[in-house]
């Protein structure tokens, strides 16, 4: 099997549950680590560099998500409205979104 396709079956193998603990990210990190694939080293390295928010994003309950989605759709609706109309007119088209 290709070195890629082990990596990337490893990482997605079990259920997600499995990931929310941090230690079960470390081993896959080492594989990839020592992956003979620079993108799959690269990509360990750049978890590495932000341990804190990965371990964060994986072990806390709380999430941006709601955020997120709600700053998303605000950017379609600026996109959608590029050149075309007011402030006003973008604030009330973003008040009837909601």
């Amino acid at each position: 099997m290709s070195p890629l396709k082990e990596c990337a079956q490893d990482g997605a193998r079990g259920p997600p549950s499995s990931w929310r603990c941090s230690a079960a990210l470390v081993p896959w990190l080492e594989q990839a680590k020592a992956s003979s694939l620079a993108e799959f080293r690269d990509f360990a390295a750049g978890l590495c560099r932000d341990e804190c928010a990965v371990r964060a994003a994986l072990t806390e309950r709380w999430t941006n998500g709601q955020t997120e989605g709600q700053v998303t759709k605000l950017k379609m609706l600026k996109r959608q409205m590029y050149g075309r109309a007011s402030v006003g007119l973008l604030r009330q088209r973003l008040l009837l979104a909601a």
